[in-house]
């Protein structure tokens, strides 16, 4: 009998530790439960705090874009002023005027005979852009001192090239059919047809800081100096002139700004090739 109320003894103790040991397990079960709900809740606050950011995120960069290497912080500068740029049109006709100029030819070896076309609505003269054009090609520090180009304004007849000046919309619509896009603010050279920008003619560059007449003999020097086979070139060092193949309108580069394939003394101006 003592054995047995041992044994109960022992049984009750063991019950007794057992309800002991449950009630503990149900606390720490409830436990559990709550700080996964806790979790829970936590983790759902986090996707509107992003969701919060990311929008402050958008509406910066719609106000203040940061800067990107495709789109420096020049471009932001790209235009002098508002009123320059709004004084500028967007759009023409889409139809040109072809300038009633013509020149003898100027230099020597392969003479390629040329036009001079301006988009109606560009509020332009065509044949005032001739003349000034032709200027530039028959300038002793343009092409024509390689002794192998030379140019010839005509106004009808054969014509192996046309220089067009065109509003931005209908650049980019011209050398965009090509696969080239300007988006409204740079000139292209595609087919049998060098296309200048109408805001880049009007307005030129905040990278060149000369005349607006030397601009427009960059860009001219520039696109006819790749239809003669020139590719582009690269700054040959700080301080020293920018060749008018390099595209300085993305930059100098420790580069001088320069409009002339030559200098003075009659020297092509060189950088390394750039692919």
């Amino acid at each position: 009998m003592g054995g047995t109320r041992r044994g109960n003894g022992s049984a009750k103790a063991a019950h007794a530790g057992g309800r002991a040991r449950g009630g503990r397990g149900i606390f720490l079960v409830v436990g559990l439960l709550l700080a996964v709900l806790v979790a829970m809740a936590a983790f759902a606050v986090r996707p509107g705090r992003s969701a919060e950011a990311d929008t402050r995120t958008y509406d910066l960069s719609t106000t203040a874009p940061v800067p990107t290497t495709d789109a420096p912080t020049r471009t932001a500068t790209a235009t002098p002023s508002a009123t320059a740029t709004s004084s500028v049109p967007q759009h023409g006709t889409g139809s040109f005027t072809t300038a009633d100029a013509s020149a003898k030819p100027a230099g020597s070896g392969h003479i390629r005979r040329y036009e001079v076309q301006v988009e109606g609505g560009a509020d332009i003269s065509a044949a005032d852009a001739a003349r000034e054009i032709q200027g530039i090609l028959a300038d002793p520090r343009g092409w024509t001192d390689d002794g192998r180009d030379g140019f010839q304004l005509v106004s009808s007849g054969p014509a192996d090239f046309v220089i067009k000046i065109a509003t931005p919309d209908t650049v980019d619509a011209i050398c965009g059919a090509a696969g080239l896009h300007t988006h409204g603010e740079v000139n292209c050279d595609v087919g049998p047809t060098v296309v200048v920008n109408l805001k880049r003619w009007l307005l030129g560059s905040p990278e060149f800081p000369g005349p607006i007449q030397d601009y427009r003999a960059l860009i001219i020097n520039h696109e006819v100096g790749h239809r003669i086979g020139h590719g582009h070139e690269g700054c040959p060092g700080p301080g020293r002139l920018a060749p008018v193949m390099m595209q300085q309108i993305d930059g100098l580069h420790g580069c001088k700004a320069n409009a002339w394939p030559y200098d003075a003394q009659g020297r092509y101006i060189q950088g390394p090739p750039v692919a």
